[in-house]
């Protein structure tokens, strides 16, 4: 399999009443900063967008997808997937582009992946009947449930195949709830495919929220479960450290107060088939939220090692902040915050250019007023301090 470092990342937020810049602007130490409003609420036939995720094609076309809510703002009802493509790195946008709709049905949650050994750009979705709020979803593969389903994109994203039922290899019978990504998946250098999951159990007096992942080692083919960690998280994002190992960063419901509103992190040294025990990151508060994590450089094709993080940093949906790591993750000393006000789900990506685009939910008074696609150079993120 041939070897390869893949730095692939999730949305970032931008800055309400945003205008799109023709190009970035520069300042002091080649700093460069640009944001463009990519879906607003109301607008396109949808009264709400939300659930972004990103991607970039190994032809350099980014590819920003989010689910499509037709009637209310809910988690429920008539969601669709849709998309915009740029295919100068994010300076340009084309049409909204419809991926995936089951009618009034609920498809939602996408994850995209690129197998840069074969070109395609792989989406694992799910999807639920459209009058099946979450707390109602039944254990089960098919009925009243949640389905796991994928498509694929051998164009740059331009067409989609149908999209196929992948639930049996994926989902076990006890399962309620199911959520790919939202965000994105990872290859690794070995060439495995990592969609980062969560899932409901339902068990005695209580109900199970745990993260997993799903692989696939033939190129998106086939597909099987991984390890599953915990019994109090759910939305989770996924990165490969520079010694192969992989880390989950994770959506944390503890109730201890030395675990409350911190993410929540494990490992795995065998590409993701079992995690280590847990632990919770001091630094990176949250407000129980989705976030983003993202490889940006790696030694020795970098100078350094860097990764790559954002949330609203907060114990409320607000501020959303991006963090900079020089040591795989033990510690944070850079962080800037893009958003001070309502802020919420996110997803990062590396641009062509070797700029870091962040792409995410934002708003003046509540955060699902649109989605924001942020571009921005590692001299902006740290004032000069550090450059590529």
């Amino acid at each position: 399999m041939m070897r390869r470092r893949n730095w692939q990342v999730c949305g970032l937020l931008v800055v309400i009443l945003a205008v799109g810049l023709a190009g970035c602007a520069t300042g002091p130490q080649g700093a460069c900063f640009e944001q463009t409003d990519l879906f607003l609420s109301g607008q396109e036939g949808y009264h709400t967008f939300r659930i972004p995720a990103l991607t970039v094609t190994p032809k350099g076309t980014v590819l920003a997808f989010c689910e499509g809510r037709k009637n209310a703002g809910s988690d429920t009802g008539d969601i669709d997937i849709v998309l915009k493509r740029s295919t100068d790195g994010g300076r340009t946008w084309g049409p909204m582009q419809l991926v995936a709709d089951d009618g009034p049905n609920t498809v939602g949650n996408p994850c995209p992946v690129v197998d840069r050994d074969m070109g395609t750009i792989w989406l694992p979705l799910t999807c639920n009947p459209g009058d099946l709020p979450e707390r109602d979803v039944k254990p089960g593969l098919t009925g009243r449930t949640r389905t796991v389903w994928i498509t694929y994109s051998t164009d740059d994203g331009a067409t989609w195949a149908p999209i196929r039922n992948i639930t049996e290899a994926v989902k076990r019978p006890e399962w309620s709830w199911y959520a790919t990504g939202p965000g994105c998946g990872i290859q690794m250098e070995n060439g495995r495919l990592v969609i980062p999951c969560d899932h409901n159990e339902p068990m005695e007096n209580k109900r199970a929220s745990r993260s997993h992942v799903i692989y696939s080692d033939d190129h998106g083919m086939t597909w099987q479960i991984g390890g599953v960690v915990g019994d109090v998280f759910n939305e989770c994002q996924i990165v490969e450290l520079a010694d192969g190992t992989l880390m989950l960063n994770m959506r944390n419901y503890a109730k201890a107060e030395t675990r409350s509103n911190r993410r929540a992190i494990a490992t795995s040294g065998d590409g993701g088939l079992t995690w280590s025990s847990v632990r919770h990151d001091a630094t990176l508060v949250e407000p129980i939220c989705q976030a983003s994590f993202l490889r940006y450089t790696v030694q020795p094709t970098a100078s350094r090692n860097r990764l790559l993080f954002a949330n609203p940093a907060s114990l409320q949906r607000r501020h959303m902040t991006v963090r900079l790591s020089y040591d795989e993750g033990e510690t944070w000393p850079v962080a800037k915050v893009l958003h001070q006000g309502p802020t919420a789900y996110s997803a990062l990506e590396i641009m062509p250019d070797g700029t870091i685009a962040c792409f995410y939910e934002a708003g003046v008074a509540n955060p699902y007023e649109r989605i924001t696609f942020v571009r921005f150079s590692l001299e902006w993120l740290t004032d000069g301090t550090d450059s590529r």
